[in-house]
């Protein structure tokens, strides 16, 4: 089990970013590698202050890693081989079958029979 944890704060941009905290009496800064398809990516950062034993990662996600279907991101210590985190990217027609955009289309819908209903009212008074 590792002594790191790493927790997402937000996607932005292209760019993944993430809190790395230290547990316990871990010493030496884990060496963070992403890979996808099993190749690491390049551009990775760490930064941060040893002292309050907070680091920030940043994770650029090249465009060429950006395909249809669902793109899986690890990001583990290269020394250890602990997983520390991974998140995931899903474009393309793995998505109409995804609740959640079936949700968004409804709200899309829903505005417009909404404006369609506002602007009838309007017309007729």
């Amino acid at each position: 089990m590792s002594e790191w944890t790493l927790t997402r704060t937000r996607l932005v941009g292209g760019v993944w970013e993430g809190v790395l905290a230290r547990q316990g009496t871990a010493n030496d800064l884990p060496e963070i590698e992403v890979t996808h398809l099993q190749e690491p990516l390049d551009g990775v950062e760490v930064t941060g202050n040893a002292t309050e034993g907070l680091w920030q990662v940043r994770v650029p996600v090249p465009v060429e890693r950006i395909a249809d279907g669902v793109q899986t991101f690890v990001i583990r210590d290269r020394r250890t081989g602990d997983v520390l985190d991974s998140f995931a990217l899903i474009a393309g027609d793995v998505l109409s079958h995804d609740i959640r955009a079936e949700i968004s289309l409804l709200r899309e819908e829903l505005d417009l029979l909404k404006r369609a209903f506002r602007r009838h009212c309007q017309e007729t008074m």
